[in-house]
């Protein structure tokens, strides 16, 4: 067992390059906190998926000063890639073994973006990153969520979708098959060599692969910034389907469109790019008048940690102390 008292909730944000986890008290306060590799299921199966995280833990509970044990009243782990009701009751069944505490609930990391940006568990969200996906949830536990597998389950764009449009554009800009674009020597430019030819046949040897291809999400925006119609194009395309999905949610969950937060995350989002940023608000003010559009301002584990608050039955200033514990910038230890 723990040599001190229990931790109200131990939180679990795991994304698929890093995994973020905290301990946090009955008051909201954060007592310690960690970032470790990713821990995406898909990518590690379920085991060693959440082996990662039980080291991770472990390592968070020593940093706490607990031994072995429970650490914790609740666990609230949102996870990438638990994205079907049968994965997130897998991988809470999975959790549970470690008995690191008297609960656990699994659930998909987009609802850690929800609650970290909205100030009640309700609302909608989208996360632009990797990938897309967005999730809503009424005033009474409703949800209405996306398949988010990729172009097969009807979804466009994120940092995958839209390298695949840059390089696109880009190839096709320098061999003459379509309108000339900045696209192409911003590409070659960023990888440092004389052509985009060059850069795919890099991707074609291996020598790039699709962790490099994401890094063109920066160049896109730059180059749209300084006005070039194609890139501008892309970057308008990116504002409607987030739109689209979140007034889609909206809709198949009768939430009306006044007062309804619209949480904006993942990196493409939470770079607060200007043109991106305005044409999504734009859209939203169109689709759905009086919705409340939100760019997250603290990391998703804060609202993985308010939703196991909200399980214990925690009031609003256990949330606020969470909310400033983040704002003012946690210190969170990282581990390889």
């Amino acid at each position: 067992m723990a040599d001190g008292p229990l931790a109200a909730v131990l939180a679990i944000d795991g994304g698929n390059s890093k995994t973020a986890v905290a301990l946090v008290a009955d008051d909201g306060s954060v007592l310690a906190a960690l970032r470790g590799p990713g821990a995406n299921h898909q990518d590690h199966g379920v085991e060693q998926a959440t082996r990662i995280l039980h080291g991770l833990v472990r390592t968070l509970a020593a940093q706490a000063g607990l031994e072995s044990g429970a650490i914790a009243r609740h666990t609230s782990a949102c996870l990438a890639g638990a994205d079907l009701p049968e994965e997130e009751e897998q991988l809470t069944a999975a959790l549970r073994q470690f008995g690191w505490s008297a609960t656990a609930v699994a659930v998909n990391d987009t609802f850690a973006v929800l609650r970290a940006g909205a100030d009640q568990p309700w609302g909608v969200a989208v996360t632009c990153g990797a990938g897309i996906n967005c999730v809503a949830v009424a005033p009474d536990g409703r949800t209405a969520r996306y398949l988010a597998f990729g172009t097969e389950s009807g979804d466009w764009g994120g940092g995958e979708g839209l390298a695949q449009e840059v390089m696109w554009h880009a190839m096709r800009a320098e061999d003459g098959r379509g309108p000339a674009t900045g696209l192409a020597p911003a590409v070659a430019a960023h990888f440092g060599l004389p052509t985009v030819t060059d850069v795919v046949i890099a991707v074609h040897k291996g020598k790039l692969g699709e962790d490099d291809l994401l890094r063109l999400t920066p160049v896109l925006l730059r180059v749209a910034a300084a006005g070039d119609l194609v890139a501008r194009e892309l970057v308008q395309r990116q504002a409607e389907e987030i739109c689209l999905m979140a007034v889609a949610a909206m809709r198949r969950l009768g939430l009306p469109a006044a007062g309804t937060p619209v949480v904006l995350g993942g990196g493409l989002l939470e770079a607060r790019d200007a043109l991106l940023t305005s044409a999504v608000k734009e859209r939203l003010a169109a689709a759905a008048p009086g919705a409340v559009p939100r760019v997250l301002d603290i990391p998703p584990i804060a609202g993985a940690a308010l939703l196991g608050l909200d399980l214990m039955g925690a009031g609003p200033g256990a949330a606020r102390r969470l909310r400033e514990c983040y704002r003012d910038g946690v210190i969170e230890h990282a581990v390889s």
